[in-house]
């Protein structure tokens, strides 16, 4: 079988992304509190079982320019995400797209994860957007000490709603891969969004006093010419399937209650934006 070169995101799938975000329609609310609130949708293709998870929250202290800049920053990641193992740009592919590598612990006795994306963004008058997909990349295969998680699509929108304040709505399709059920893989991300979420607005509120001391000038994200890394062809890339990835045994772990997938160590079970 041929491998399905990827392609850069166009302007049509930023603006269904963008729907899906702001959509109502077949999303069933599983929380709502504090001014954040998390909504699930079963998969519109019968073969896969994972959920899509959006989760919502106002930031009124917080610029969208400043949540655009803290998803951007890997160098500010590895302060403010404690469950970052290791975070990188490889490539870049175009003025708006590059290739990345994130690593993350999950709670023992679960493997840690790893996944490799292709992400895309896009600046509007009214909002910014963050997108990703998993994608196979010849120097970053599988680990035999990390489960390979696939992204089928995530990212992030952020709304302008005032000149320091704006509104991100998170949604994500992420298989974690191992055995799992996917029942326990849906139900933890219900209890693992309004956690993102939290730490996201914590990390942009202390974001410009860290900024300050840290290369205030260098954005490579907005400023193209600051940006150093090699560039790199799509055909170099394949997408990345879940039937194509070993199937990591994991069964022992299946007795997960409620109250544990609403613990704090369920937080580690996540993947990147």
């Amino acid at each position: 079988m041929a491998l399905e070169v990827p392609q850069i995101p166009d302007d049509s799938l930023f603006l269904s992304f963008q729907a899906q975000c702001e959509s109502s329609e077949g999303w069933v609310s599983s929380y709502s509190k504090g001014g954040i609130g998390v909504w699930m949708k079963p998969p519109s293709d019968k073969t896969s079982l994972i959920h899509t998870c959006k989760g919502c929250m106002t930031f009124p202290d917080v610029s969208a320019d400043t949540v655009y800049d803290v998803l951007h920053d890997i160098e500010y990641r590895k302060k403010w995400d404690v469950n970052v193992i290791e975070t990188r740009d490889i490539a870049l592919l175009s003025a708006n797209a590059d290739v990345g590598y994130y690593s993350w612990k999950c709670p023992k006795p679960l493997k840690n994860r790893d996944v490799v994306t292709l992400r895309s963004w896009l600046l509007l008058d009214d909002c910014y957007m963050i997108i990703n997909f998993s994608v196979k990349h010849s120097s970053y295969p599988p680990r035999k000490d990390l489960v390979r998680a696939v992204s089928l699509l995530a990212g992030y929108l952020i709304k302008i709603t005032g000149p320091n304040s704006c509104i991100l709505t998170y949604l994500a399709q992420v298989d974690p891969r191992g055995s799992l059920p996917k029942w326990v893989v849906n139900k933890s991300s219900q209890f693992l969004a309004p956690k993102i979420l939290r730490k996201m607005h914590k990390a942009c509120v202390q974001y410009p006093a860290w900024k300050k001391k840290n290369r205030p000038e260098f954005k490579p994200w907005l400023n193209p010419e600051q940006n150093t890394l090699p560039r790199m062809s799509l055909n170099e890339l394949s997408l990345q399937r879940t039937e194509s990835l070993e199937q990591v045994d994991e069964s022992r772990l299946c007795e997960v209650t409620e109250e544990k997938d609403n613990s704090d160590d369920d937080e580690k079970v996540r993947g990147k934006d």
